[in-house]
């Protein structure tokens, strides 16, 4: 960086990537990817979700990791927050069942419930 004008761009690079995360018109995936998540399994079970979201070209769903959702027990796990206020949080996931929650519940708007926890509105 030899320059403010430099830093202004740096600075602007980094607010809009910081908006593209925070975008509320989204539908959210958040993976537990802490300790007990990825020893249960999480780590095939984002690669599933980020896959199958990119197969099925689905602009509007973004995937990512967060620490520890607070049951591990119920690893590997993850939360579908939607535009709407919504949040899902499905326990005890594989692979495939990953990739039935994105053609059940983001695809075709379906929760799969017998891979839920909770449906809370936030």
């Amino acid at each position: 960086m030899k320059s403010l004008a430099e830093l202004a761009a740096i600075r602007e690079k980094a607010l809009n990537s910081v908006n593209v995360r925070s975008d509320e018109s989204k539908t959210r995936i958040v993976v537990g990817m802490a300790t007990c998540g990825i020893a249960a399994g999480a780590r095939p079970v984002l690669n599933a979700l980020v896959s199958e979201i990119a197969t099925r070209e689905l602009l509007t769903v973004s995937v990512t990791q967060t620490g520890c959702i607070g049951m591990c027990k119920l690893e590997p796990m993850f939360e579908v927050l939607e535009p709407s206020g919504k949040k899902f949080t499905y326990v005890n996931m594989t692979e495939d069942k990953a990739k039935k929650v994105v053609l059940e519940h983001i695809v075709n708007g379906n929760p799969v419930s017998e891979y839920l926890i909770g449906t809370i509105e936030v």
